[in-house]
């Protein structure tokens, strides 16, 4: 049937791609951060609290105290791009496409990215891809370990979308890949990398997980699992290729007074510190993109915690981002869940 004169031209025959991370304020300014904040952790997926009870601390005090701090801390690492997360995150997204290009599928997929939180908003890059001519999305978490918190507050988010569209394309999502051999080969090839390139020889490496809530795993989450098979494979690895390696696996970011997943990534570093390790590595296997967290939280604060403990050599290490390894292995997870798409 044809369409009317005046009716806008629908684009049909695209696959679309959308990488979302999690989220970071539009500046380092205690406003910007307070934006953030306020949507962040009025997340019920975040903060499971009943609201009744949550929405006045977090107005009445979390709100008025923590955005001054994090945004000191956000000032510390910020780029000519803007937060490391979303620069990262953004070239990953360009990288993705280009490695599709390359492969003759430029005209076909189309890839973009977005954030759960703030700017670039998920049901904002959702209608560009459906404008784009996207028939069929995949929605691919950044998250190799799933969370209520994260994997399925993204989807919340597609859902939330889906509610209000009237034209709705077939959709995927990509599915967690804490440990699949694709994923734990690209960290250890990249990590390994980093290794050669640093002027000590490491004695121990920290896996530093973000943390979650204690109460979350009694209540049925799978990510304390997931981190630490994450964790198990990538030491057995280590074992083959640097056997001499020490490895430990901890939780960082806490935050209010619940208990939290343990070990803290902060006593660890100062423990094992105190107990004679003079030469340790952090890195972060949860995260797919440098961000606050393994910027500030562990390269900064954590170097200050092992030396001040009497350590003497400290790195932590960048995450996957844009590097070969973690390029590669980001489009054949994609290439995977396009079959029959593509």
């Amino acid at each position: 049937m044809d369409q009317p004169a005046d009716h806008p031209r629908i684009l049909t025959g695209k696959i679309g791609v959308l990488l979302v991370n999690l989220g970071t304020p539009d500046a380092p300014d205690e406003s910007s951060v307070r934006r953030y904040l306020a949507e962040f952790l009025s997340d019920r997926r975040v903060v499971e609290i009943p609201q009744i009870v949550w929405q006045p601390i977090l107005r009445g005090l979390v709100l008025r105290t923590r955005p001054r701090k994090s945004a000191h801390a956000y000032s510390q690492v910020w780029t000519e791009d803007g937060s490391p997360l979303a620069f990262h995150t953004a070239a990953q997204a360009r990288a993705l496409q280009a490695r599709f290009n390359a492969g003759g599928l430029g005209d076909t997929v189309i890839v973009r990215y977005a954030m759960r939180y703030q700017k670039p908003a998920m049901a904002v890059e959702l209608d560009k891809l459906l404008a784009d001519g996207c028939e069929r999305i995949l929605i691919a978490p950044m998250y190799p370990q799933y969370s209520g918190a994260t994997t399925a507050s993204a989807l919340d988010a597609v859902a939330n979308w889906i509610k209000d569209r009237r034209r709705l394309p077939a959709l995927r999502t990509l599915p967690p890949y804490f440990d699949d051999p694709l994923a734990i080969a690209a960290m250890h090839k990249d990590i390994a990398a980093q290794f050669a390139a640093l002027a000590f020889e490491p004695e121990l490496l920290v896996l530093s997980f973000h943390g979650m809530p204690e109460r979350t795993l009694r209540l049925g989450d799978p990510y304390h699992c997931h981190c630490q098979k994450t964790a198990r494979l990538l030491g057995e690895t280590f074992a083959v290729s640097h056997p001499e390696l020490k490895v430990a696996t901890s939780f960082q970011s806490r935050f209010g007074r619940a208990k939290w997943l343990e070990p803290a990534t902060d006593d660890v570093i100062k423990v094992q510190a105190s107990n004679g390790i003079r030469r340790m590595v952090v890195a972060a296997p949860g995260f797919s993109s440098d961000c606050l967290e393994t910027i500030e939280e562990l390269g900064i604060r954590g170097r200050e915690d092992f030396e001040a403990a009497g350590g003497t050599h400290f790195a932590a290490l960048t995450c996957l981002n844009t590097g070969e390894p973690g390029m590669a292995m980001l489009e054949a997870l994609i290439r995977r869940e396009l079959a029959g798409w593509i």
